[in-house]
């Protein structure tokens, strides 16, 4: 009863939102606008799942009806099937319910930079960064590399990426923290057992609707000339733009578009996210993902290792899931322990 009441309450709710935006003054307040349409599309990230999944059910149930009657190996294999389905379909319902956060639905917004390792760590976060692009393919989501600014020798220093697709921060969140590395360096000519680590920063992609308080005389905001891959644009025009946000001294840059405009425009979004993810750190008044990043990327803070060499292993040691997969969580099969975790209920 409590399910049905609840699926009762969205509808009716999701009737009234959508008699505001019929009418013909929605648009005179744009901000309030997009709070209901950012209201209205969480509402219906649950509802439209529920009518589809009820419909469904109904087919199903005929097609039961049907096999009572009369004999037909071929739908009764197609109902089968459709039920297995439809369980799979209803487990992952089960599992985002508990993606409840005020920001789990949202986009998200990746950051990741070499720790303690050298060379390693560089190159241990591209193999992070080719990683999580990896994963959110396998999810459907929709990847984006907003900045990526290559290393000296291998891999990068820092590269921040945009993960846009239903609950996306709500997964992301689980892989902020220090992710160790353990294989025989290809940069030691003796290839000796390295050992390197990458810090991961998730934040929410921030809509309009939510108001960030950024005034004009808090930023400075510097152009320079874009450098490494990128054709024969690059280094001729001072298309890259860094800003820093004087008051909280966070700085982001952006060198990946062609427009310094449209530089400008990436540099803003991840400045709101930072800011906005420090706002609400400061209002719980306790440790988050943020202060996590705040920890040295170095030995005893990792969240996870991965073992290259002498055997094969990557293990979360916040829950102790473990696999000898590696090379499958490389290339992107890091779902099971992203669930493993929320599911602990440690946010």
């Amino acid at each position: 009863m409590r399910r049905a009441f609840d699926l009762v309450s969205l509808e009716k709710k999701e009737t009234e939102l959508n008699g505001l935006m019929a009418s013909p003054d929605f648009w005179g307040d744009r901000k309030n606008a997009l709070s209901v349409i950012s209201e209205i599309n969480s509402i219906r990230a649950w509802t439209e799942p529920i009518r589809s999944f009820s419909r469904e059910l109904a087919d199903i149930r005929v097609a039961c009806e049907l096999l009572e009657s009369e004999d037909d190996e071929e739908l009764l294999a197609d109902t089968r099937k459709r039920l297995e389905d439809l369980s799979s379909r209803l487990q992952h319902m089960e599992f985002q319910r508990m993606l409840s956060g005020r920001d789990d639905r949202n986009d998200a917004i990746l950051t990741i930079k070499p720790g303690a390792g050298g060379i390693d760590s560089q190159d241990w976060s591209e193999m992070l960064l080719r990683m999580y692009i990896y994963w959110a393919e396998r999810m459907g989501f929709k990847v984006e590399v907003l900045y990526q600014q290559p290393g000296e020798e291998a891999g990068i220093r820092e590269a921040v990426i945009s993960v846009k697709g239903p609950f996306a921060y709500g997964y992301l969140r689980a892989e902020s923290g220090i992710h160790r590395l353990v294989r025989r360096s290809p940069f030691d000519q003796n290839h000796r057992r390295h050992t390197s680590f990458a810090s991961v920063f998730s934040l929410p992609d921030i809509d309009d609707s939510i108001e960030v308080d950024i005034r004009d005389e808090d930023l400075r905001i510097d152009t320079f000339r874009s450098s490494g891959a990128g054709g024969q644009h690059v280094n001729k025009t001072s298309s890259a733009v860094r800003i820093t946000h004087i008051p909280t001294n966070i700085v982001v840059t952006c060198q990946d578009e062609r427009s310094q405009h449209r530089n400008k425009e990436v540099a803003m979004r991840i400045l709101r996210a930072r800011l906005y993810e420090l706002e609400e750190s400061r209002k719980k008044a306790e440790k988050d993902e943020l202060e996590s990043v705040k920890k040295d990327a170095s030995f005893g803070n990792q969240i996870r290792s991965y073992v290259l060499q002498p055997y094969q292993m990557v293990k979360d040691h916040r829950t102790g899931a473990e696999t000898s997969d590696v090379d499958g969580v490389l290339a992107g099969d890091i779902q099971n322990f992203i669930e493993e975790y929320l599911r602990t209920g440690r946010q």
